[in-house]
């Protein structure tokens, strides 16, 4: 199989960018695999992780209906900020939790499908448990409620499973496959497939 030409031009001619789309629970490793991927990679790259995005909003107290609708809001407008600094020509870390089916139907209709190297990031149930201990910052079950959702697509161009392999081994997989990656893409396949192709 050929590889895909990286970046489909937008509409001024700038070659698009590429987004390496990080998915997996929280406490997975993400962001500590795209911290490796900004230090390793030759090409510059932009780390956009979700938490930045929640953090930016303000900290007052919501009732939980309007809540619900802010959280729905911040990850509509996260996915539109990664689509359009690939559109600039900005290739693109992101590290994603697809625990609800819509958010990945919503990337899947936004970002140039052959333009994403989709990447599983996995980790047993009992180490996400004990990371959420050791960090303190994370409700207790929080990434095991996540476990049934994150993966279950199924699909994907890569994978690495975080509790037999570091961060850095993992950057280090993902950039070794980036010049081979093969035609279709899992962004792609996974479009075929929702279209009943």
């Amino acid at each position: 199989m050929s590889a895909p030409e990286q970046g489909a031009a937008a509409t001024d001619g700038t070659p698009g960018g590429l987004i390496v789309f990080l998915n997996g629970t929280s406490s997975s490793g993400k962001s500590s695999i795209a911290a490796e991927l900004l230090r390793i990679l030759d090409e510059p790259f932009f780390h956009l992780p979700v938490d930045a995005f929640h953090a930016m909003r303000t900290r007052r107290e919501m009732e939980p209906e309007r809540l619900a609708t802010v959280l729905h809001r911040t990850w509509r407008g996260y996915h539109r900020a990664i689509a359009g600094m690939a559109a600039a020509g900005n290739n693109v870390v992101v590290d994603h939790v697809l625990s609800e089916e819509w958010r990945l139907r919503d990337c899947l209709d936004l970002f140039v499908p052959q333009d994403v190297v989709f990447v599983g990031v996995h980790c047993p149930r009992a180490e996400l448990e004990r990371r959420e201990r050791e960090r303190g910052d994370r409700p207790p079950g929080l990434a095991a409620g996540q476990l049934a959702q994150v993966h279950a697509h199924g699909i994907y161009d890569i994978e690495c499973d975080t509790s037999v392999a570091d961060p850095l081994l993992c950057a280090r997989r993902v950039k070794e496959f980036l010049p081979r990656r093969p035609a279709p893409t899992a962004f792609q396949r996974l479009r075929e497939k929702r279209a009943g192709r």
